[in-house]
């Protein structure tokens, strides 16, 4: 699979996704060995896409990855979607969304479900990502499930964060907290054609003044991080949105930002992926499991505090007869 994946091939990517993708602990050994067996020797511009539902984030990517593949560059589209309380599969599927750009023999969609991951990506989208890369894609973009505020994730595996709004509908910039604000490289507003033009570039003056107001970040050049209009629609500001990433990756590949913000990332991660492995210590096995559903019950019962049946539960990990 390895060999395949790092050969282009597209139906053996797929696969590798859903195989990092899956729970079951057999799959988490073989995704981990064909992690390492791919390495991390290419490189792509991974892009982050956050807004609110509606805004029109999949349109924007169908018309930017149309851009770019007739620049003849190689995209991956990975589209977290929210869950289906149900079955836990992705509800809104943007394939069916971006019909023109799934046909395009140099583009690949993925979409994935959310599941229970908060942030507004997929606990396994940075894997994907990684496979993305591997199988030689030169810029990977990943669309949020779009959730608000708690989105900010998505700006810890991406090199290049963009936040995309609709022209201003009265509390806009109370609406878009600093949160978020504070983590966007680039704001994009949307929409900006026909009646909504004028409205769209008052939105985007405001919101050039307001990242004005912000603390000037280490890992930003002079202009930094900076509001533009574009149109999905019409494909207006399209060519001076994406010259604007290039330019930014360019000044942090050079000044040597992106570097070590991936090795933060990755130390990121890694805290991330050790507390998921501590959770499910917890409850695979049948002992832990069990003494787990009694601290339960006796926190809900009032007999014991959230802070100390949670210190009682991780005691026999460290205890010497636990």
């Amino acid at each position: 699979m390895a060999r395949s994946v790092a050969a282009g091939d597209r139906r053996a990517l797929a696969r590798a996704i859903t195989l990092v993708e899956s729970s079951k602990a057999e799959h988490r050994i073989k995704a981990q060995a064909l992690l390492g067996a791919l390495g991390s020797a290419r490189q792509a511009v991974r892009v982050g896409l956050s807004g609110t539902p509606g805004v029109g984030k999949s349109t924007f990517i169908e018309a930017l990855g149309l851009h770019l593949t007739g620049m003849g560059q190689r995209v991956a589209v990975l589209a977290v979607d929210p869950s289906s309380a149900r079955s836990g599969g992705s509800i809104l599927g943007d394939k069916t969304r971006m019909e023109r750009l799934s046909r395009d023999p140099a583009a690949f969609i993925r979409p994935s479900p959310a599941q229970s991951q908060l942030g507004g990506v997929a606990r396994r989208t940075r894997e994907a990502v990684a496979l993305c890369e591997a199988a030689g894609f030169d810029v990977v973009l990943i669309e949020t499930v779009g959730v608000g505020q708690s989105e900010t994730m998505v700006a810890g595996m991406s090199d290049i964060f963009v936040l995309l709004l609709a022209p201003a509908g009265g509390d806009e910039l109370q609406g878009v907290k600093r949160g978020i604000m504070e983590m966007a490289d680039l704001i994009l507003v949307n929409k900006a054609d026909g009646a909504l033009k004028p409205q769209a570039t008052r939105t985007c003056a405001d919101y050039a003044g307001a990242l004005r107001l912000l603390r000037k970040r280490a890992q930003d050049p002079d202009g930094f991080p900076k509001a533009m209009t574009v149109s999905a629609h019409d494909g207006t500001g399209l060519t001076e949105a994406w010259d604007t990433i290039c330019e930014l990756a360019e000044w942090r590949q050079d000044s040597g930002v992106w570097a070590k913000t991936r090795a933060e990332q990755a130390r990121h991660w890694f805290s991330e992926e050790l507390r998921a492995e501590m959770m499910g210590l917890l409850t695979r096995d049948p002992a832990l499991k069990a003494r787990l559903s009694g601290l339960e019950r006796d926190v809900a019962a009032g007999r014991m505090t959230p802070s100390s049946a949670a210190r009682a539960a991780l005691a026999p990990l460290w205890s010497d007869d636990g």
